[in-house]
C-alpha cells in the first residue's frame, strides 16, 4: 500500500532548492499539506529572499497541491514563532518536521574563524532544535509527530575541512537519540537522514557525471518513509544515488581489567579492547552503564 500524507501538515526548513525541494514536492504529490521555508539566502547564509520559497508553492499548486511559502531564519526566535504560527493558522496541525536547512563554510581548522564555526553550529544544530522545539508540544497534544533531522559523512565519520559542519552534524544525532526517547509515549518519532546528493552546497565539490547520479530526488524516498506512521525511531538512513543504507554508533564487548588498571595495561590490551567482532548498539544511555556492569562478572585479565 503506497505511503500517503492526506490530511497530514508538513514543514520542510531550506526547501527552497536540492534536497528540500525534493522533499517538499514528493510529500506534496503524496497529499500532505506542505509549508516550504526558505531564507532564501547564499551558501554561506548571507543574503535571503522569498523567491525561492514562492517558486516551490507555484510548482506545487501548479500539480493541484496545497502549500505555503515562509521566509523565516530557522535560527531567529521570532521568525520560528511565526512559522508556526502561520502554519497553525493555514492548517491547524503540525504533522511532520523535516530539519533540512544548512550552510555550509568550509576551511582547515586552522584558517577557520570562529565566526564560522558559530555560524554554521547556529544554523544546522539550533536552526533544528528551534523549529522542533516550537512543534513539540503541538505533536504533542496531537499524540502524533514525525521529526527527521539532517545529519552527515562528515559527521559520523570525518571530512578534511569541515569540522564546525561535522560537529553539527553529529551534535544532531545526538539531538536525536534523546529526543526519540522523550516522545516516545507521545507517538513521536525522531529519524536521521544521511544524504548523498548534488546541491548547489556540494556542485563545486563534484564532476557532472557524478552530479547526475546524486540527484537531490533519490535521497527523498528514505525521509518519506522516516516521516511516515509506520517510521522506526532513532534510526539513521544514509541515502543517495537509490542506494540505501542505515548507520549505527555501536561498541565493543570491551575487557574487563580490574581497579588496577594502569595506561600500560590498556595499551597492552587495546587489541581486544579495539576489537569489534560482536558489537552492539544502544537504544539508550543506561543500555551502555548495564554493558560496563555486565563486563564487571567477568574475572579481571591479569596485567
Amino acid at each position: 500500500m503506497a505511503i500517503r500524507f492526506d490530511g497530514k501538515v508538513v514543514i520542510v526548513t531550506g526547501a527552497g532548492g536540492g534536497l528540500g525541494r525534493q522533499h517538499a514536492l514528493e510529500f506534496a504529490r503524496r497529499g500532505a499539506k506542505v509549508v516550504i521555508n526558505d531564507l532564501g539566502g547564499a551558501v554561506d547564509g548571507t543574503g535571503g529572499n522569498s523567491a525561492a520559497a514562492e517558486a516551490v508553492v507555484k510548482e506545487i499548486a501548479d500539480a493541484g497541491g496545497t502549500a505555503i511559502a515562509n521566509g523565516a531564519s530557522v535560527t531567529d526566535d521570532a521568525g520560528v514563532a511565526h512559522l508556526i504560527k502561520q502554519t497553525m493558522d493555514a492548517f491547524g496541525r503540525i504533522d511532520v518536521l523535516i530539519a533540512n536547512a544548512g550552510i555550509l563554510r568550509d576551511k582547515s581548522f586552522s584558517k577557520m574563524e570562529l565566526k564560522d564555526f558559530e555560524a554554521v553550529m547556529q544554523v544546522h544544530v539550533m536552526g533544528t532544535v528551534k523549529p522542533a522545539k516550537a512543534a513539540w508540544e503541538i505533536m504533542k497534544a496531537q499524540q502524533y509527530g514525525r521529526i527527521v533531522v539532517t545529519t552527515s559523512s562528515t559527521g559520523l565519520y570525518g571530512n578534511f575541512g569541515q569540522t564546525n559542519y561535522g560537529a553539527a552534524k553529529l551534535g544532531l544525532v545526538g539531538f536525536m537519540n534523546t529526543l526519540k526517547l522523550e516522545g516516545a509515549k507521545d507517538n513521536i518519532k525522531v529519524n536521521a537522514i544521511c544524504p548523498v546528493a548534488g546541491t548547489r552546497m556540494t556542485e563545486n565539490l563534484m564532476p557532472p557525471q557524478m552530479l547526475e547520479m546524486l540527484k537531490p530526488e533519490f535521497v527523498t524516498p528514505a525521509v518519506v518513509f522516516l516521516s511516515c506512521e509506520e517510521a522506526p525511531t532513532g534510526c539513521i538512513i544514509s541515502a543517495g544515488a537509490g542506494v540505501f543504507s542505515s548507520a549505527q554508533i555501536v561498541e565493543s564487548a570491551g575487557v574487563n581489567l580490574g581497579h588496577g588498571a594502569t595506561a600500560d595495561t590498556v595499551a597492552a590490551n587495546w587489541a581486544r579492547i579495539s576489537d569489534f567482532t560482536g558489537a552492539k548498539h544502544f537504544a539508550m544511555g543506561g543500555e551502555h552503564s548495564a554493558h560496563i556492569f555486565e563486563r564487571l562478572k567477568d574475572t579481571p585479565v591479569a596485567p
